[in-house]
């Protein structure tokens, strides 16, 4: 591996740990607990239809904003497990995702924060599938693993001064 390469190398894993960072803090830092008030939704689809059939305003922007940010917070997640591990095959990686999303709504749910929530977890996968598809759909432009690791290098670059403002500038309450 050459110094350009392990230059990219090094940065990959530091704007991973960012984004690792950056969930860790909305999904568990920025959320309060409610210990009297546990929310556990284990009905798939039952909050999607909650927020499509609900008439007000409030709720429809809300819940446009939470299914949304469920699918975008596991894009990277996907792209970056392919570009880092060797085991490219897309059922593997959707079902780390699974674990890694079924964990965050148990802790939240052990720990009151948030809402605990199966459409979450489907959100979550649909994000991380996203971003799995991304990369395939890189691979497929592109032709060259190393041409995609730069790429991603690239979009990475450009998405680091984001994470960073939302780790550090913007304090999330959700």
């Amino acid at each position: 591996m050459n110094k350009r390469e392990r230059i990219k190398t090094i940065f990959l894993y530091g704007v991973f740990i960012c984004y690792i960072l950056l969930l860790i803090k909305i999904l568990f830092l920025s959320r309060v607990s409610h210990l009297e008030h546990r929310s556990i939704n284990l009905i798939p689809f039952y909050s999607i239809m909650e927020y499509i059939s609900s008439r007000s305003a409030n709720i429809k922007a809300f819940a446009f904003g939470n299914v949304v940010g469920n699918i975008v917070i596991f894009i990277p997640l996907g792209t970056y497990l392919l570009l880092f591990k060797n085991n490219k095959r897309v059922l593997t990686n959707l079902l780390f995702i699974f674990t890694v999303s079924l964990f965050v709504e148990v802790i939240q749910g052990l720990l009151s924060i948030g809402a605990s929530d199966i459409d979450d977890i489907i959100l979550n996968c649909l994000g991380g599938l996203i971003g799995i598809l991304g990369y395939k759909f890189l691979l497929f432009i592109l032709r060259d693993q190393k041409k995609v690791y730069t790429a991603v290098t690239i979009i990475s670059a450009i998405g680091l001064p984001r994470i960073l403002y939302y780790l550090f500038v913007v304090r999330m309450k959700f």
